[in-house]
């Protein structure tokens, strides 16, 4: 299917979009591969405050994404892997979007805006870090032309994932 991908802007998250991902990601669905359960305000909070100093430092952070209308609608972007395990040292790109704006290309679009803004930083390849029974990520990866790489089960779920890379 190549239907046009829908219109999307990023920008760098403000602290009130901390109050609308709390809100978005409230729903078990979207979280099913997040642990579950949107996390506390605070969380979110501290994670928009960290993309701003990322965005400030390195040209690259979870931008806040918008539709069309402006309207929030989830985040998309890029930081370094946060984990002891897994690809330390390298840059992840991920996405997370409110259940309504699913199936419709956000995160495709989202993410190749991603990818143009990390090569203009500088970074020269990526990696998404995706539980194996996401298929819908793991059709956004594909979509972008990345490669699965590796297998891994995480540490703490003990769930086996995949490690998807793109030379930039």
């Amino acid at each position: 299917m190549n239907r046009p991908l829908p219109v999307v802007h990023l920008r760098v998250p403000t602290d009130e979009d901390a109050v609308a991902w709390h809100r978005i990601f409230d729903d078990p669905a979207v979280m099913e591969f997040h642990g579950g359960r949107s996390s506390e305000l605070y969380v979110y909070e501290e994670l928009t405050a960290r993309q701003r100093r990322h965005d400030a430092e390195r040209g690259f952070c979870l931008w806040t994404m918008l539709d069309e209308s402006g309207r929030v609608i989830g985040f998309t972007g890029a930081q370094p892997w946060p984990q002891e395990w897994g690809p330390k040292g390298e840059i992840e790109i991920g996405w997370r979007l409110g259940r309504e704006h699913w199936g419709k290309g956000y995160a495709t679009a989202a993410a190749r805006m991603t990818l143009e803004r990390v090569r203009a930083a500088g970074v020269e390849s990526v990696v998404a870090m995706v539980l194996s029974q996401n298929a819908r990520s793991i059709a956004v990866t594909r979509r972008l032309g990345m490669s699965l790489a590796e297998t891994f089960t995480t540490p703490t779920s003990q769930k086996e994932g995949h490690c998807y890379r793109l030379a930039l």
